[in-house]
Parts: structure tokens; C-alpha cells; sequence
């Protein structure tokens, strides 16, 4: 189970099925070079063999000798959520460089028989949640994350959510015709990085932080 928020039934059921990987993710990897590993995962390898990374900005060290996860320079291990997100990202990583092309999630591999549920559960949900002045809280959230803004929409911003994952949240405003409207895009080489339903994790984990950082 998920800890921490209340996350929709779709991504908490495959939360679920990702949840078993994490041992055969760890199995997996115990039979892999850690170097190896973080060359294709964009990690930094430090000398005593840690791996380091950031999951949205949040750090994390991966400790090869059991492929075991901790906080930034603590004891801490963090939820199941993450751990799984983590690892599994480490053993699907083939070293692909981001191409900085965006596509929808409809346009992932097999993403069209979930782009209606996604499109409610993130898109959606983040067009409701920041209500009135949307604009202006949605950059004012992208930017307490620090993305980097993209040339799409009427404000686009890019996160690094994993080393080799990139993100993008983008809003156009509407009219007297048209609602206005947010998208979360993913580059189109996150599918070397992690599966349709963990990239489709990680796209509700963004819409979460952005809500949260929402002034």
C-alpha cells in the first residue's frame, strides 16, 4: 500500500502490482555492476560505492550491498512509494540520453488504454485544485520546484523528476469558450527509465508536489 497521501484507486492499484518488483528489483541488481548502474541511471558513484540520486529534488543514497535506500545523508529509509519508484527505475535505466521531445501519456507504449483515467486523476485534478488564479499559482508552484521553463503553452515547465526523466507541466489559459487547461507531458525517452504505470506514478507524484508547493 501507499504511504503518506491519499492517492487515486488507479495509481494505488499499480502501486500494487509494482509493489512485488521491489524484490526482484533488488535481486536483480545484486547481480549487476554498481557502476554500471549508475552510468545507465545518471547516478553519482562515490568512491565508498553509494549511489546517489534526487527524486524530485528530494536526495536519496542507494548502498549496493543490499540495494538498500536512505535520505540524504541519514538512517531514514523512505516510504515503499519511493523505494519502488527507485529501484525500479535503477534496474529498467538502459543509459538513453533525454531528448527533450515531449509527448502526451496517451502517446507512451499502451498509454492510450490509461490516458483517460491519468487525464483525470493528474490533469484534471490540478486544473481543479488550483481554482482561481491559476496561472499565476501554477508558475508560482513550477517555480518553487525549480523547473526550467519550456516553450509550450502558455506557461510550460520542465522538472527533473529522476536524472534521466524529465517531466513537463504546461497550462494554457482559456476563454469565454474554452476552459483553461493543464497537460503533463513526459519526454519520449522516460519509457527506457520506467514502465507506462510507473511513469504514470510518477506524473500523479508531480501533480502532488506541484499542489503542495501551490502558494
Amino acid at each position: 500500500m501507499l504511504e503518506g497521501r491519499d492517492y487515486p484507486p488507479q495509481v494505488q492499484r499499480w502501486y500494487d502490482r509494482l509493489a512485488p518488483v521491489i524484490e526482484r528489483a533488488r535481486d536483480a541488481l545484486h547481480a549487476a555492476d554498481p557502476g554500471d548502474v549508475a552510468r545507465r541511471a545518471g547516478c553519482l558513484y562515490e568512491t565508498d560505492g553509494t549511489l546517489r540520486l534526487t527524486l524530485l529534488r528530494e536526495g536519496y543514497a542507494i548502498r549496493p550491498a543490499d540495494w538498500t535506500i536512505y535520505r540524504r545523508d541519514t538512517e531514514e529509509k523512505p516510504t515503499e512509494f519511493t523505494q519502488a519508484l527507485i529501484l525500479t527505475y535503477l534496474i529498467s535505466a538502459d543509459g538513453t540520453p533525454p531528448s527533450g521531445r515531449w509527448i502526451g501519456y496517451r502517446d507512451l507504449p499502451d498509454g492510450m488504454f490509461y490516458a483517460q483515467a491519468f487525464r483525470g486523476y493528474a490533469e484534471l485534478r490540478l486544473e481543479r485544485e488550483l481554482g482561481e488564479g491559476s496561472l499565476a499559482r501554477f508558475r508560482a508552484a513550477a517555480a518553487a520546484l525549480g523547473g526550467t521553463e519550456i516553450e509550450i503553452g502558455d506557461a510550460g515547465y520542465a522538472f527533473p523528476v529522476l536524472p534521466r526523466v524529465h517531466l513537463g507541466a504546461v497550462y494554457w489559459m482559456g476563454d469565454e469558450d474554452l476552459p483553461s487547461r493543464t497537460s503533463i507531458l513526459f519526454e519520449d525517452t522516460a519509457p527506457h527509465y520506467m514502465s507506462t504505470d510507473g511513469l504514470a506514478v510518477l506524473g500523479s507524484h508531480l501533480v502532488n508536489a506541484l499542489l503542495d508547493a501551490a502558494p
